[in-house]
């Protein structure tokens, strides 16, 4: 691989990456919102705590009502994205490690 390809490389990696990060942040903050229409309870000192992703996807002690629905459809949406951004990285290292050995 050339110097400039692997520049390429990681320049796909860092955005990918970026993407991710950014995707899951967004998730969590829906997350939170879910939780706090849900009637959660925060710690001590007022703040929320852990945000419990899997729990809201899974629609576990959520809310029912429709905005709330909507949130949590919202963190799957997310979710998914970021599956299909690993399954999509997934494919680029198999096309890039094809090009490697060539």
């Amino acid at each position: 691989m050339t110097v400039q390809g692997s520049v390429w490389f990681y320049v796909v990696c860092a955005i990918w990456a970026v993407a991710v990060v950014g995707a899951l942040i967004r998730a969590t903050r829906f997350t939170y919102m879910v939780e706090a229409r849900s009637g959660r309870p925060l710690l001590r000192n007022g703040l929320p705590g852990f945000a419990n992703i899997v729990p809201v996807a899974l629609n576990i002690g959520v809310a029912r009502d429709e905005e709330t629905q909507s949130l949590r459809r919202e963190v799957v949406k997310r979710l998914l994205m970021i599956l299909g951004g690993f399954v999509a990285f997934a494919l680029f290292l198999a096309v890039a490690g094809q090009g490697e050995a060539a």
